[in-house]
């Protein structure tokens, strides 16, 4: 298809303040995405996300200039007490969000029972990485758009979009994932709470930081996460991205190295395949940070969608997202798969 025939895929960033929000509509977000302060959003963390009159304030500033305002609900309501999650969705149907992104089909079922104008999309928590699943979803609750975990090949993106007719969204910048999201186990095994139903990897109370002799250490409740040398970046400690002697080898990053996933330069071949949306990761990040992603992509797609096939990345943009990348450096993670 000519590219000035092709539909312009939406760029979906991250608010994980009004701040965030902002700096994301100024810089050229078709979609922001955010939470609430409470445990039905997957990215708790204390300081950030958005109470009433906040997100009433953002709505209102992103639809003066033209972008969609979707609400995360991406959390598993507790069993005895799912009352928050859909008092939630009763107040994004009363605010006039564009979109709630659910992973319960409980809340779901709820959703369409009580809010059947509502558009569905489905989280990345809700681990669906086949059509199959995916079309049940459409079939069962009217979903519009699923976000595909990070652990797809571009082969299986394109089986996936072949077989559905739901929008499919992938991730295209931020902090990757070793687990398939929705699927995670090893934050609860050390803190005994889980991103799926409490909101955030590495829950704040249980992070500490201490200067010792052998250098700066993390821990989480307790473990051991990692040990920094004078000058390194102590990062935020998280069971995946620790340092760990394995098997009497040196120590070393066992599970996964702090990277970030950037797809700048498949754009071509994810706009041909038909992806629908470009996600940006990182609520948890500064609006400055916010602002200049949103940036490099928004001209990225918008000259891909000129370009076509003669799209290059400028080493610009690269240069930019390496300098803000976790670990700055970046990876085309499971979208490569060089044996698939």
């Amino acid at each position: 298809m000519p590219a000035e025939e092709r539909v312009p895929p939406e760029l979906v960033c991250p608010a994980g303040s009004l701040p965030a929000l902002k700096a994301a509509v100024d810089a050229g977000a078709n979609c922001v995405y955010l939470g609430l302060r409470d445990a039905t959003n997957a990215r708790n963390f204390a300081g950030l996300n958005f109470d009433e009159a906040a997100i009433l304030k953002g709505i209102d500033y992103a639809h003066a200039k033209g972008c969609k305002v979707l609400l995360a609900l991406n959390t598993y309501p507790k069993a005895s007490a799912p009352e928050a999650w859909r008092a939630a969705l009763d107040r994004a149907a009363r605010w006039g969000v564009d979109a709630v992104i659910l992973a319960d089909p409980g809340l779901m079922r709820y959703a369409t029972e009580h809010h059947p104008d509502l558009r569905l999309h489905l989280s990345v928590q809700g681990s669906a990485t086949n059509h199959a699943a995916i079309n049940l979803y459409q079939k069962q609750f009217n979903i519009q758009r699923a976000v595909l975990p990070r652990v797809l090949s571009l082969e299986q993106v394109r089986q996936v979009i072949e077989r559905t007719s739901v929008e499919i969204e992938v991730f295209a910048f931020g902090s990757l994932c070793v687990m398939v999201e929705g699927r995670c186990a090893l934050s609860s095994y050390v803190t005994g709470e889980s991103p799926n139903t409490h909101g955030v990897c590495s829950p704040a109370k249980f992070v500490r930081w201490q200067e010792t002799p052998k250098g700066m250490e993390s821990r989480l409740n307790g473990v051991l996460i990692d040990r920094y040398e004078p000058g390194e970046n102590a990062g935020y400690p998280t069971l995946c991205k620790g340092r760990f002697d394995v098997c009497g080898e040196s120590n070393y990053y066992a599970l996964e190295e702090p990277t970030s996933l950037n797809t700048l330069e498949l754009l071509p071949q994810l706009v041909k395949l038909g992806v629908r949306a470009f996600k940006i990761e990182g609520r948890q990040r500064s609006p400055a940070y916010v602002a200049q992603v949103t940036q490099v992509w928004r001209e990225a797609i918008d000259h891909c969608m000129q370009q076509g096939h003669r799209y290059v990345p400028k080493t610009a943009w690269m240069a930019s997202l390496d300098q803000i990348a976790e670990g700055q450096q970046h990876t085309l993670g499971a979208y490569h798969r060089p044996w698939k």
